[in-house]
């Protein structure tokens, strides 16, 4: 787990070493300029007809959905919305059977009829579009780069009025990611199956799924398995195993946390965290001597800038045994150092980082939930060698040696009890105890989806 020196190094280190880079996040952000952030508030009903009204008028009543060629946009448009409650979408079902009493109405053929029935559908789209790119919950976002944003009712209607092919449209938008989209699928599928299957299980999963990008490349991190996959373009072309926070016994799980990745740290000091000096430095220093902290390479600091190493002798070591002194302590690089040679830092108020271990035996075990927070690589060169695109060199042997990657690689730290990414539907065991609140509140829309299929 990490703590405030973590933070305030990281953002030192990001903005001297970011800066190639920051084309991209511009970029980014241009992109944004159309859109509404996330946390804003949703729009009023007449506000929404209003943005509406106003995109017709300036298309001059272009039609969207009954333009010539797209007639089965439509009836997919309906089809999404009904099966959208096991998404967490509450209004989908009644907004589905509007839409299918629009398209009726249309089919009488009358010019303004068909208007009406047009810009329903729009409104349909424009809710259920703005639902899904709703922030995941729970979820750490550490940079505006990868910060989900509520696109505008004109971004939305001038998207799916220029798409070649409405229906290839709207199956992408609601697919979202390939993960996303198979979970979804088979929660529909098992909602069919007595008492729902275990449809609660892949429904809970959805809002985890739903921060993933479709597109790019991008670092995936799993807790629920203990797993960090590699993506490339949308697919998963390497992974490894890593060790995760441990709620169990640390009461310290990872969090989910979406980020970028813009450097490696080479030969990293571990800034020990406060619970663990009270745990298990302070009680071994007492037991042992200072010798101990000489013979495993720690020291202590007067502050994490390290102004000035301090004598050991100066600390009140049963005082910080019993937690009424602090003191700062790190470890310097080495063969027993907990971060190993490599470490990956990205912004978040947590302190969460990956970073390489010298305990390669842990790694052998089925849980591999046994970390502070923080998360151990199986292969923490192998990520180096991917991140940066060659042979990941430190510059020198002097500790903490910050070499930036690249360009920024996005990171997202979530937690799937249901793998639909490794090649075929399983559940897994649900180490936090995520799944149960978020199963129970969408057991009412499956039953409702499952009820209207």
């Amino acid at each position: 787990m990490g703590f405030d020196k973590e933070r305030d190094v990281h953002r030192i280190i990001s903005k001297a070493l970011a800066l190639t880079a920051l084309s991209l996040v511009s970029t980014a952000a241009a992109a944004q300029v159309a859109s509404t952030p996330a946390s804003a508030p949703a729009l009023s009903s007449l506000q929404a007809n209003d943005d509406i009204s106003r995109f017709y008028n300036a298309s001059k009543n272009a039609p969207i959905w009954f333009r010539s060629g797209q007639a089965e946009s439509a009836p997919l448009l309906a089809t999404i919305l009904k099966r959208s409650a096991i998404e967490g979408f509450t209004r989908g079902p009644q907004l589905a059977a509007e839409v299918e009493a629009a398209i009726a109405k249309a089919q009488s053929g009358d010019a303004a009829a068909l208007q009406a029935a047009d810009r329903a559908l729009s409104s349909a789209w424009i809710a259920y579009v703005q639902y899904i790119h709703k922030p995941t919950p729970g979820m750490l976002y550490g940079e505006k780069w990868v910060t989900p944003v509520t696109p505008t009712s004109f971004a939305i209607l001038g998207q799916a009025l220029r798409a070649p092919s409405l229906v290839t449209h709207i199956k992408s938008v609601s697919d979202i990611n390939p993960i996303y989209a198979g979970l979804r699928d088979t929660a529909i599928s098992e909602a069919a199956q007595p008492n729902g299957g275990n449809s609660a299980r892949y429904a809970a999963n959805l809002e985890r799924a739903r921060s993933i990008p479709a597109t790019g490349k991008f670092v995936l991190v799993d807790a629920a398995t203990a797993r960090l996959w590699m993506y490339e373009d949308g697919r998963p072309i390497d992974s490894m195993k890593v060790i995760v926070g441990d709620k169990q016994k640390l009461g310290l799980p990872t969090p989910m946390i979406a980020s970028v990745i813009w450097y490696a740290t080479f030969n990293p000091y571990w800034h020990v965290p406060d619970h663990l000096v009270k745990k298990t430095l302070a009680p071994n220093v007492i037991k042992q001597g200072e010798g101990y902290l000489k013979k495993n390479g720690y020291e202590v600091v007067s502050d994490w800038n390290a102004t000035q190493i301090l004598p050991a002798s100066s600390v009140d070591w049963k005082g910080a045994a019993d937690g009424t002194v602090h003191v700062k302590i790190r470890q310097l690089p080495g063969a027993t150092n907990s971060m190993g040679k490599l470490k990956y830092n990205f912004a978040n108020s947590e302190g969460i980082y990956l970073h390489d271990t010298p305990n390669k035996a842990l790694f052998a075990q089925n849980n591999r939930a046994l970390s502070n927070g923080c998360i151990r690589l199986e292969d923490a060169r192998r990520l180096g060698r991917w991140l940066l695109g060659r042979d990941p060199v430190a510059p020198t042997t002097a500790p903490e040696q910050h070499v930036s990657l690249p360009q920024g690689i996005p990171v997202y730290v979530t937690y799937l009890t249901a793998q639909p990414h490794i090649g075929e539907q399983a559940l897994v065991r649900d180490i936090y105890g995520w799944d149960g609140h978020s199963a129970a509140t969408t057991a009412a829309a499956i039953q409702s989806t499952a009820a209207g299929s």
